[in-house]
């Protein structure tokens, strides 16, 4: 079974909207692009299957401007409505692009007009009454807007890869980072626009500490979601039917879960430490906890690459 990857992104003229009411309108991305997945699927002239999906929100370019989009795990079929059997996509394609791009944004500027209405939106120049509102939200209605969907995932294991360095990660990671000299934090970052160069780019630490801040999520608000087939609700039921259907169907079952490598002995004892997951014989051994530093803390750092490790200082002289 293929795993496809898919990226729902608002256009910029949202951008400072979507700043303003950030909890109301991430989470009206979310609800847009999931039910513009399922629904697509689910039609009888397209795959008519109930797929699963995760969906990730990122809210940052390279550059660490704001651009919120989501990036959607997808599985390549489905159970059927009536849960008899397993329906596949077609090899390399799941739904048309264009057309999920057209029912997002309708989903997405029918969902942000309710908003208005009840009075959800904060108010600003874009929505200072009904009639700038309507006269703003009449270009977003032509304009195409991007959904992407990049190259089937080869299998579990490059999904695994995929969530575990994009899933958790905020903005930037240590690693992009290259110094802070007099004032100025300097960053790589890789250039769609010029076949994807990598460059370097140096900002005031004010103007750095703002573009990382305005990627903070609302307090508990929910970075990752699970929709259809690996939706929270009775998940642990669904997948196992799934697997089932996979199996009925002559296609591999380790599709939906991925094999544990056999050891000699795996079994951890109360009186000793756990074992490595990967090998099956070694111990793993608590050694020293390193607390996770704040982004205050982490500015008040020297700067050092020879241990191995990205740490930044503030000079405020």
């Amino acid at each position: 079974m293929e795993y496809f990857h898919l990226v729902f992104t608002l256009p910029h003229e949202l951008s400072a909207l979507v700043q303003a009411n950030r909890r109301a309108l991430l989470d009206l991305l979310f609800r847009a692009s999931a039910e513009t997945l399922s629904e697509l699927a689910a039609d009888p002239n397209r795959l008519d299957a109930q797929i699963g999906f995760l969906s990730v929100l990122h809210t940052w370019g390279q550059n660490l401007e704001f651009h919120p989009h989501v990036h959607c795990v997808v599985t390549g079929g489905g159970p059927s409505h009536d849960g008899s059997r397993w329906i596949a996509c077609r090899p390399g394609y799941l739904l048309p692009v264009q057309v999920l791009s057209r029912l997002f944004r309708g989903k997405f500027l029918a969902g942000l007009k309710k908003l208005y209405r009840a009075g959800q939106l904060r108010p600003d120049a874009t929505i200072a009454d009904e009639r700038a509102f309507q006269a703003w939200l009449a270009p977003l209605y032509q304009k195409e807007w991007v959904v992407h969907a990049k190259p089937p995932f080869g299998g579990p294991q490059q999904v695994l890869k995929y969530l575990a360095r994009y899933t958790h990660r905020v903005a930037i990671s240590n690693d992009r980072l290259v110094s802070l000299r007099n004032g100025d934090v300097t960053f790589r970052w890789k250039n769609y626009a010029r076949d994807q160069q990598w460059q370097t780019m140096a900002l005031d630490a004010v103007e750095f500490l703002r573009r990382f801040a305005q990627h903070i999520t609302p307090p508990g608000f929910v970075r990752i979601r699970y929709y259809g087939t690996w939706a929270n609700a009775d998940r642990k039921a669904r997948l196992e039917h799934c697997r089932q259907l996979l199996a009925a169907a002559g296609r591999p079952a380790q599709a939906a879960r991925e094999p544990q490598p056999e050891t000699r002995d795996t079994t951890d004892r109360p009186d000793e430490p756990p074992r490595c997951p990967r090998c099956g014989t070694g111990c793993l051994w608590p050694v020293v906890e390193w607390p996770r530093p704040t982004l205050v803390q982490l500015l008040t750092r020297p700067f050092s690459r020879a241990a191995g490790h990205f740490s930044l200082r503030l000079d405020t002289s």
